[in-house]
């Protein structure tokens, strides 16, 4: 009888589940919708499992998400100023997820030749020892599990054995090992590499607090690389991303260089490999065994966040840009934004969303004198005539997103100025096993 009475509970449990998961906002529990009684007292059961466990709710995630055109140029020591700046230390977020273009010069070797990590592995060097120099270990760049092949999957951290009977998230125990010897290595350092992917010039480097693997399950981090320059498929522009699940949120991260150029027609060009990356990009599926069924292509995550040099330009003579910059006037600036016509016109990026931009152009700057853009009149000798653009950007698309800010950084280490979005993310945390929710008998009319 009381096998009976528990399979009973369980089919109960699994309806309300679903029927909650297609009426109610992803990120807020409804206690509006009762279709019949026995929601009336699963609600309850789900509300006081919440006060027993705090692991039912929704949990906010500060994400600093950056993109930066560094012109082929190799990181050095005195960058480490530039970075701390640019990653506004004094208010740290808790993820930091920095997209790259250009860290090696587009060359023909470069571009067709093998892929060389060492400027990737410069720059992680570098970006670690910025996050961490304020926390103990400064040199030690503290790394767990990066990614570098197209098909890793990381399953989440071993504190998470106690806690899950779900699938998926304990790893093998290689990688148990070898998380535990990442763990001695990096001694009292407070962030973790998660990810990190190069092609050609574009990067994308993904960083976690550490303790934030204690307290969440982060899961099915993978990466994918989508090469849509020359020809269509070289390297030299194009995207790679990171996918990851963290609790019961899924997220993609888009690092992008699109097509250059300020001829009429370029942002057809620029169109085109927007879609591209959006249907050649995907990751793989985990094993059979594991039940979390990760999404397979960027729309299929719940928070997605697309950034880079897209290249957009400004759709007006270039003396006028330059007096409106002068003036300072943003919002009549951005009336002639290529990327906002774009969007509006529903040929690209269509719901997507970007904050108010109240910063000036970020491209291009003078390469002999970085206070002022390259060209305008008198134009100076050698220098290329570039009309002023918003080209470094950042887009998001889902819900439980909110932007805190979205500014630009002044270092002069490159034509480009850096840019960076401050991001407060929902994270739905997963609920209690079905069995543990089914032990709570009191909570359960007799």
């Amino acid at each position: 009888m009381d096998i009976e009475n528990q399979k009973s509970k369980t089919r109960k449990l699994g309806k309300w589940f679903k029927r909650k998961k297609k009426r109610a906002d992803p990120f807020h529990l409804s206690e509006d919708s009762v279709e019949d009684e026995n929601d009336d007292y699963l609600d309850n059961v789900l509300l006081r499992s919440r006060e027993m466990d705090p692991t039912i709710s929704i949990n906010e995630l500060r994400i600093f998400v950056g993109t930066w055109n560094v012109a082929g140029r190799s990181p050095v020591g005195s960058l480490a100023v530039d970075l701390d700046e640019w990653l506004n230390l004094k208010d740290a977020a808790d993820m930091y997820v920095l997209g790259f273009q250009e860290i090696v010069p587009l060359k023909t070797l470069n571009v067709i030749g093998a892929e060389d990590p060492t400027e990737a592995t410069n720059w992680n060097m570098l970006i670690g020892k910025t996050l961490n120099n304020k926390y103990g270990c400064p040199w030690l760049t503290p790394m767990l599990n990066i990614i570098s092949s197209d098909n890793y999957h990381y399953a989440g951290s071993p504190n998470w054995k106690k806690r899950s009977s779900v699938g998926g998230r304990i790893g093998t125990p290689t990688r148990e090992r070898s998380r535990n010897q990442s763990e001695k290595l990096s001694g009292n350092s407070k962030y973790k590499l998660m990810a990190s992917k190069k092609m050609v010039g574009v990067f994308v480097s993904v960083w976690m607090k550490r303790e934030l693997l204690r307290k969440f399950c982060v899961s099915n981090v993978k990466v994918c690389s989508v090469a849509c320059g020359i020809m269509g498929y070289l390297g030299n522009k194009g995207a790679v991303s990171v996918s990851m699940s963290i609790e019961g949120t899924s997220f993609c991260f888009i690092a992008a260089h699109l097509a250059s150029g300020e001829k009429k027609g370029d942002e057809i060009r620029r169109n085109r490999q927007v879609w591209e990356i959006f249907r050649r990009t995907s990751f793989p599926q985990a094993a059979k065994t594991d039940n979390s069924s990760p999404p397979l292509n960027i729309l299929g995550h719940d928070q997605i966040f697309w950034f880079g040099d897209l290249n957009y330009r400004l759709c007006l003579e270039d003396s006028f840009a330059r007096q409106l910059i002068k003036k300072q006037d943003w919002k009549a600036l951005q009336e002639f934004d290529q990327l906002r016509r774009e969007q509006k016109d529903a040929r690209v990026f269509q719901g997507w969303q970007e904050g108010d931009i109240d910063f000036a152009p970020t491209y291009k700057y003078s390469s002999s004198n970085h206070n002022r853009y390259s060209g305008g009149l008198p134009s100076k000798a050698g220098e290329k005539q570039r009309t002023p653009a918003w080209c470094d950007r950042i887009l998001w698309y889902g819900r439980g997103i909110k932007q805190i800010s979205y500014f630009r950084s002044e270092s002069k280490f490159s034509d480009h100025r850096p840019v960076s979005g401050l991001f407060s993310t929902k994270v739905k945390m997963l609920s209690l096993p079905v069995q543990e929710l089914l032990h709570c008998t009191p909570f359960f009319p007799p």
